[in-house]
This record gives C-alpha cells, sequence and structure tokens, in this order.
C-alpha cells in the first residue's frame, strides 16, 4: 500500500500590517530610524544632513481617514473626533498646501485638539521647513507665525524654547517682536550658551536678515559647549534628534 503523500507545506502567515489607531485600517507603513546628522543644525534646530532630507519619512498617515503621526498604531483618545470633525477634513484637502506639509500639519491640528500646544508649534514649524525647500516664502512665513501662537499659547517657555521662538519671528520677518523678544530674553541673565546665540539672532535681526543661519554661526569652533539643540531639555523643549530618536525608539 502505498505510503501517503505528505500535507502540501503552508503558506508563510500574511506580515501584519500596523493598523490606524483612529480608524483600525490596516497599511503598509516603512519603519524610520534617524541617524544622528553630521551636520550642524539651523538656529531653529532644523537638523543638518543626513537627517535633514529625511522628512518625508518621519511621520505616517493612514491612507483611509489620513490620521498622521510618527507611530499611527497610536493616538490620543480625542484624536478620533479631531480626525473626522471638518476643519481636519478641509486641511487634508486643501491642495494649495504641499502634500507633505499637509502631513505634518495634519498631526499638528491632533495635537493641538488633544492639548499638545508645544508638539504641535513642532509639527507646524516642520511644515514651514516643507515650504523653505519648495521655496514657498508665504507658506513658510505664515507657518512660522502659527508656530509661534501655539508656543506662547502653552506651558510657560525657558530660555532655550524662547531662542526658537525669536529664530521663527526672524524667518517671519516680524522684526519688532523679534527684536522686543530677545532684548526681554537678554535682560533675564539666560545660560552663556543662549546668550551667545541671542546674539547673533540681535544682529541678524538688526540687519534684517531672515535667511537660513547655523548653530555653528553662533558657537564656531573650537568652542565644544552645547548648543541648546545638543542638549536633552526634558519634556516639552527636548533637542530636535531627541525627540525623533525618542518617537522611533531610539532614546
Amino acid at each position: 500500500m502505498p505510503a501517503p503523500s505528505p500535507a502540501p507545506p503552508k503558506p508563510p502567515a500574511a506580515e501584519a500590517l500596523p493598523r490606524c489607531a483612529v480608524c483600525g485600517t490596516g497599511s503598509r507603513q516603512p519603519p524610520f530610524r534617524p541617524s544622528p546628522p553630521e551636520q550642524a543644525p539651523d538656529l531653529d534646530l532644523r537638523p543638518g544632513e543626513p537627517v535633514r532630507s529625511t522628512m518625508a519619512r518621519w511621520l505616517q498617515q493612514c491612507p483611509s481617514c489620513g490620521y498622521a503621526a510618527p507611530n499611527i498604531t497610536k493616538a490620543h483618545p480625542a484624536a478620533a473626533q479631531a480626525v473626522a470633525a471638518a476643519p481636519f477634513r478641509a486641511l487634508l484637502a486643501e491642495s494649495s498646501y504641499p502634500p507633505l506639509a499637509r502631513r505634518f500639519l495634519a498631526w499638528a491640528h491632533v495635537l493641538e485638539e488633544t492639548g499638545a500646544l508645544h508638539a504641535a508649534a513642532e509639527a507646524t514649524l516642520h511644515a514651514a521647513w516643507v515650504a523653505d525647500d519648495l521655496n514657498r516664502d508665504d507658506l513658510a512665513r505664515m507657518w512660522r507665525l502659527d508656530a509661534v501662537a501655539l508656543w506662547r499659547g502653552g506651558p510657560p517657555l525657558d530660555p532655550e524654547q524662547t531662542v526658537r521662538v525669536i529664530d521663527a519671528l526672524r524667518r517671519a520677518e516680524a522684526w519688532p517682536d523679534a527684536a522686543a523678544t530677545t532684548e526681554a530674553l537678554s535682560l533675564s541673565n539666560p545660560p552663556e550658551a543662549v546668550a551667545q546665540v541671542l546674539g547673533l539672532e540681535a544682529r541678524l535681526i538688526a540687519a534684517r536678515d531672515a535667511g537660513r543661519h547655523t548653530v555653528a554661526s553662533a558657537l564656531p569652533p573650537p568652542s565644544r559647549r552645547p548648543h541648546v539643540s545638543h542638549q536633552k531639555i526634558a519634556g516639552r523643549s527636548e533637542g530636535l534628534v531627541a525627540r525623533l530618536k525618542r518617537w522611533f525608539g531610539r532614546g
């Protein structure tokens, strides 16, 4: 009697796709693991290369409901209500905004609606960086001012975070506000590294220079004192690279 044929091998189990925490839709979302930047960050803490060019991979976005976050499998309990509301839907449909900027603004909107105003300011500033890269100065200026409003609407700012507000105001050409904020912070006896950056910001504001400048312009070699961007400041004002590492599981 012939031996029974062996059972056919079972096909490999399908890879489980990440599911959106808002609507439950599964989608392929490539993971992102940022490497430490090798170049100096900008004064507003936009990181240097190679991280600088990876913005398109900083956020995931659900293809169904549009929820955007560093990890769409996690969401604040109130996120679903924010995503379903008309302002969020209108934002996703705003074709005059670059697609990548809309993704950051979608994340900023959810953060703002759930009360995380400083984090919303950060995401809004990221949208301004997208506009910078596309030479959309009008949008970059608007979103920097929106970021400033969110920062100021949240908990009190420490000196390091206030430097970023000043740089956003300068880049947005809000000269009187930038000058007044710089003067006020200078009179508060800030840490030495902050004072050095403030000196540069004051000179740039006086010259009506709204351009991009790096940390190296304020703390040039051979200084090895860490700029605010190199400090992991607890909570609301930690450096961007530290925040990226925390978001993506490396902090």
